[in-house]
C-alpha cells in the first residue's frame, strides 16, 4: 500500500503508520461495513472528549445503506422509464395546452418533472390499495404535482382526454381541479394538500390518529402507511 503518512503535531510518522496499519487490519479481518461503524464510534468518542473535527457533508453511502447492501431493483427499469417519460410528457402537454387556451392558467410544469422518479417508484412499488386483509395506504401528494398524477391516471384510463383538455377549468364541463381537493373531485383526491404547510402537518396528525384508532381498538392493527410529499414546486 502506498505510504500516505505525514507528520502531525504531537505524533511522529511511525506512530501514525501504526494507527494506519491497525485500520488496515480491521478492514482485512472485519470488512468495510464494520470498519465504517468502528470509525463512527471513534468519532463519537472524540466529539464527546471535545475534539474539534472538520465538517464534511459527504458520507460513504450512495443512499442510506452501503451500495453493496443495496438489493436489486424489483421492477422492469426500462419499462418504468418509458412510462415515466410518457407521464412527464403528458403532464407538460396538459399544462402548455391549457395555457394556450386561456392566458394565465398556470399549472407548475416543473414540479412533477423534477420529482417524477419518486412518484413513479411509489406508484409502482410502494403505495398499496385496499385488499381483503389490508387497508389502503394514505398518500398526501404535493399539490403542484397534480398534472403528473392526472397524466398517470389518463394512461390508466381513469380520466378522459376531455378532462385533460379542461385542466384547471373544471367549471367548463368535465375538467380537472387545479390542485388535489376531495370536495372538487371526491372520486379522485382524498386530501387537500396544495398548502405547503397543511399537507405535511395533516400527514403527521393522520399517522398519529391511525395509531390512536388502533390502540383504542377502533381499527384492527395493520402496517398501512401514510406517505407525504413535502416541498414547494
Amino acid at each position: 500500500m502506498t505510504d500516505t503518512t505525514r507528520d502531525l503535531p504531537g505524533l511522529d510518522r511511525d506512530e501514525i503508520r501504526d494507527w494506519l496499519d491497525s485500520l488496515d487490519a480491521v478492514i482485512d479481518h472485519h470488512g468495510l461495513t464494520a470498519t465504517g461503524r468502528l470509525l463512527q464510534e471513534l468519532t463519537r468518542r472524540a466529539e464527546h472528549a471535545g475534539v474539534q473535527l472538520p465538517f464534511t457533508a459527504n458520507t460513504p453511502y450512495v443512499n442510506t445503506i452501503p451500495a453493496e447492501e443495496d438489493p436489486a431493483y424489483p421492477g422492469d427499469r426500462d419499462l418504468e422509464q418509458r412510462l415515466k417519460s410518457l407521464i412527464r410528457w403528458n403532464a407538460l402537454a396538459t399544462v402548455v395546452r391549457a395555457n394556450r387556451e386561456a392566458d394565465g392558467i398556470g399549472g407548475h410544469i416543473s414540479t412533477y418533472a423534477s420529482a417524477a422518479t419518486l412518484y413513479e417508484v411509489g406508484f409502482n412499488h410502494f403505495f398499496r390499495a385496499t385488499t381483503e386483509t389490508q387497508p389502503a395506504d394514505l398518500v398526501y401528494y404535493q399539490g403542484h404535482a397534480a398534472p403528473g398524477v392526472y397524466a398517470r391516471a389518463y394512461l390508466e384510463g381513469r380520466i378522459t382526454p376531455g378532462q385533460l383538455e379542461n385542466f384547471r377549468r373544471e367549471l367548463r364541463g368535465p375538467g380537472l381541479s387545479s390542485y388535489p381537493h376531495p370536495w372538487l373531485m371526491p372520486d379522485f383526491w382524498e386530501f387537500p394538500t396544495v398548502s405547503m404547510g397543511l399537507g405535511p402537518i395533516m400527514g403527521i396528525y393522520q399517522a398519529r390518529f391511525q395509531r390512536y384508532l388502533e390502540d383504542r381498538g377502533l381499527l384492527p392493527p395493520s402496517d398501512a402507511k401514510v406517505w407525504v410529499f413535502v416541498g414547494d414546486g
